[in-house]
């Protein structure tokens, strides 16, 4: 399972280099374990960290969102260039597409304590910002890029159409409901899942 998540976190690492900040920091949880893989995007291998022990960095922001959200796999925090400006916009994305609801969830407030993201996160929301800085959250590696995708391409409309002055229209709440509805869903099985040691299934479609 280790040398399986390293290798992951390696092809993760490749994907999303491109997309954001090199110096964006990637995790993957270790199912049984309280540990995980971490990495800056430009470090050559990630090391593996275990939770205990009081963290003073970036680390400390990874191993507060796994305490808190048992159904997260892994974690990028850092953003692409629309993602990362979002703080100049309220730091608060409303839900403005299906996707976005099916996949994100409804975006929290802005955090800066570990108190302030456990609320931002209580939710089930994939993404929130932290100190100023997106996190991307997934139940597994695959899922949270895709999730980073989605948020930066989300973000790219929201903050173009805010600069404007466009008008924003925003998702009915039945359609973000029942989307909303199905995240969680795929959230408890996820938590299930990791609780047993297990890697949680891919999500399919939409």
């Amino acid at each position: 399972m280790r040398d399986l998540l390293r290798q992951q976190w390696l092809d993760l690492r490749q994907r999303l280099t491109s997309q954001v900040d090199a110096h964006s920091s990637l995790s993957l949880r270790i199912p049984g374990e309280e540990g995980m893989w971490l990495g800056t995007l430009d470090d050559p291998e990630p090391a593996r960290i275990t939770w205990a022990g009081s963290h003073q960095d970036e680390r400390q922001t990874h191993v507060a969102i796994y305490t808190t959200r048992s159904d997260v796999g892994a974690v990028l925090l850092g953003g692409g260039a629309f993602g990362s400006c979002l703080k100049e916009f309220g730091g608060v994305m409303p839900t403005l597409f299906d996707e976005q609801a099916r996949h994100l969830g409804r975006m929290g407030p802005v955090a800066v304590t570990d108190q302030q993201l456990a609320r931002s996160l209580q939710r089930g929301a994939n993404v929130v910002l932290v100190r100023g800085v997106p996190a991307c959250l997934g139940t597994t590696g695959t899922r949270m890029a895709l999730n980073a995708e989605l948020f930066e391409k989300c973000a790219k409309a929201f903050t173009l159409a805010k600069a404007t002055g466009a008008q924003l229209t925003r998702l009915p709440w039945l359609v973000a409901f029942i989307a909303n509805g199905r995240l969680i869903k795929d959230e408890k099985r996820a938590s299930h899942c990791f609780a047993h040691g297990q890697l949680p299934p891919e999500s399919r479609g939409y």
